[in-house]
């Protein structure tokens, strides 16, 4: 008899647990994996048709794109660079978990050739870049 009272007590005990614990997975949002999206698309808004046979005096534009899911409020930036030189910044792109940010960006080749547009991002106080993108484009 003292037995059965016992046994009945613990399987009590292990179901008001296993209900509980089950409560509390439900309840509680799963943080998945810490990452920002930064994507260049074409004019289009799909990455591709992007411009990359320019000719000198003409430019070529694109949308930049950043998704943050880092759990966080980040501070970014953004340098672009065309060959070795860098034609433009975007600084002080702030974004809360889960926003997005787009921009279109215009850029004007003032040399031919072969040429790599690249896309630097960065976080606020790291001095090098988390990500980049690169484009080749061709200058007549």
């Amino acid at each position: 008899m003292q037995f059965n009272k016992s046994l009945s007590i613990i399987l009590l005990l292990c179901l008001i647990t296993v209900v509980g614990l089950t409560i509390y997975f439900a309840l509680t949002p799963a943080v998945g994996e810490h990452f920002t999206e930064f994507y260049v698309l074409g004019s289009s808004g799909k990455a591709a048709d992007y411009p990359t046979n320019l000719t000198l005096g003409s430019t070529g534009t694109v949308i930049l794109g950043l998704v943050n899911h880092e759990y966080e409020v980040i501070n970014y930036t953004v340098v672009i660079k065309l060959g070795d030189d860098v034609i433009g910044t975007m600084n002080n792109i702030t974004l809360s978990n889960n926003e997005k940010w787009e921009v279109n960006y215009t850029y004007a080749p003032t040399t031919a050739g072969r040429l790599k547009l690249e896309f630097l991002l960065f976080k606020e106080g790291v001095e090098t870049p988390c990500q980049n993108l690169h484009l080749w484009i061709t200058v007549a």
